[in-house]
């Protein structure tokens, strides 16, 4: 069970905070991350790395993370995606990030990667968070299902599989990655390595 603290003066995040915790902060209680499974902290790896290296996408943002994001000030609303894409548009290359532990922009896509430790309603959750702060995208990334939900809005889902592109639509426009290559899946007539 994570760890949950109540935030009742300004200065208590800080002293609530152990220095190598990850962790949210939701209607003013810190909330533990718990850690991803190795496999999942490698596709979240994979991904960002994926899309930093596209051309499509350098031109246009940054992927990154684990990052902390201040969503909604007013209801103390901090999230830390396992990876975010922050959008030139959101935050001009040239602009130096903020200093403070959460980063006071909105990302243009939020992707989780599902662990064990993960539950339903922390997903359907997070979903609602992001898109009620202005995330543009979401996507869930089911490794063990082999599967990925990408979001469009709370009521808006697709679900791809195996065999099926994932693509950044009017987010990241022209980025596609096989479902199959996110989740380092080898086709069954592919002679090469999955791992690429």
């Amino acid at each position: 069970m994570p760890d949950v603290t109540t935030l009742d003066a300004p200065d208590a995040e800080a002293a609530a905070v152990a220095d190598d915790m990850l962790y949210e902060v939701i209607d003013g209680r810190v909330v533990e991350k718990p850690p991803m499974g190795a496999f999942q902290n490698w596709i979240a790896v994979w991904l960002q790395h994926s899309l930093n290296s596209s051309p499509q996408v350098r031109g246009i943002g940054f992927a990154y993370p684990e990052m902390l994001f201040l969503l909604d000030p007013a209801r103390k609303l901090k999230r830390r995606p396992d990876v975010a894409f922050v959008s030139f548009e959101r935050w001009p290359a040239d602009r130096p990030a903020s200093m403070e532990e959460a980063w006071d922009v909105i990302p243009d896509l939020a992707i989780e990667i599902v662990s064990k430790s993960n539950t339903a309603s922390e997903m359907v959750l997070k979903v609602r968070d992001y898109f009620g702060s202005g995330v543009r995208q979401v996507w869930i990334v089911y490794p063990v299902e082999q599967m990925v939900y990408v979001y469009r809005s709370v009521a808006e889902v697709s679900i791809l599989q195996l065999g099926q592109d994932l693509d950044g639509g009017d987010v990241l426009p022209g980025f596609r990655i096989s479902v199959a290559n996110l989740l380092k899946i080898k086709a069954a007539d592919d002679p090469s390595p999955a791992v690429g």
